[in-house]
């Protein structure tokens, strides 16, 4: 569709909240700390669409935003960490082994991310948000201890073997005052890419926290709710591997 193609076993077209969307994955370079990332995404995209010349003919027509990973953000903020420089407490060795693994991502299941997280919110709340996580399991209700600690302890990523270098040797916590950062995102943008009028259908940027398994909008620097862009973003178009596509156009269709 339209030359572009998606990332394996995900796809273009998806229909959130009644409208139709085109997610066009953007391969960009790799990030590293230090980077002002929204420059750098602004590049990307520039970079993209004098490359795919029918993009931007649609920018002009239709309402599109840019869905940006959490992760490209966190790692300019140097908040990626070598997991050979993190040393895990006592209580992050021990609560680290409680925690459910899956097939999206390590999360805390493992001594260097438990030890951010313990960090970042501090023992006292990883405790009890763990303990009362413990309680209402008991009786069928999950989702308690990221209720307590927060979105931004959610974010918290491990080594993964599928991830490319570094991140498949780091442990990164989630961005820092993610939604300043979308508002970074979008007036870049703005004031950057002029497609003849694609300017005026520009909706803005959102910085998202997404796996396989689940989606969580960490900043939202647009009019349209946080609930549809997870429901937009529902199978993860950025991909899970290797793809190296950190960046989506959305392009009502």
């Amino acid at each position: 569709m339209y030359g572009i193609k998606p990332n394996p076993n995900k796809q273009i077209l998806i229909k959130a909240d009644g409208q139709n969307f085109l997610r066009i994955p953007i391969k960009t370079v790799l990030f590293k700390n230090g980077d002002i990332f929204q420059e750098k995404i602004c590049s990307e995209i520039t970079f993209f669409l004098e490359k795919n010349k029918e993009i931007p003919e649609l920018l002009k027509l239709k309402k599109w935003y840019v869905v940006v990973s959490e992760k490209i953000i966190a790692i300019s903020q140097g908040r990626s960490f070598f997991i050979k420089d993190i040393k895990p407490s006592f209580f992050a060795r021990q609560l680290c082994k409680y925690v459910k693994k899956t097939s999206a991502g390590i999360g805390l299941g493992s001594p260097w991310t438990m030890e951010l997280a313990i960090r970042e919110a501090g023992i006292l709340r990883i405790v009890i948000a763990s303990f009362f996580s413990v309680i209402a399991k008991l009786f069928g209700v999950s989702g308690v201890f990221y209720k307590i600690v927060g979105s931004q302890i959610g974010a918290i990523d491990g080594p993964t073997k599928y991830s490319l270098y570094p991140s498949n040797v780091s442990a990164k916590l989630a961005p820092k005052n993610p939604q300043q950062a979308a508002q970074k995102i979008r007036d870049e943008i703005k004031g950057k890419i002029v497609i003849n009028g694609s300017e005026t259908h520009f909706g803005g940027a959102v910085i998202i926290d997404a796996n396989d398994l689940g989606r969580n909008v960490l900043g939202n620097a647009t009019n349209s709710s946080n609930s549809f862009f997870e429901k937009l973003m529902a199978d993860n178009p950025m991909g899970q591997t290797n793809e190296q596509t950190p960046i989506i156009i959305a392009i009502r269709k």
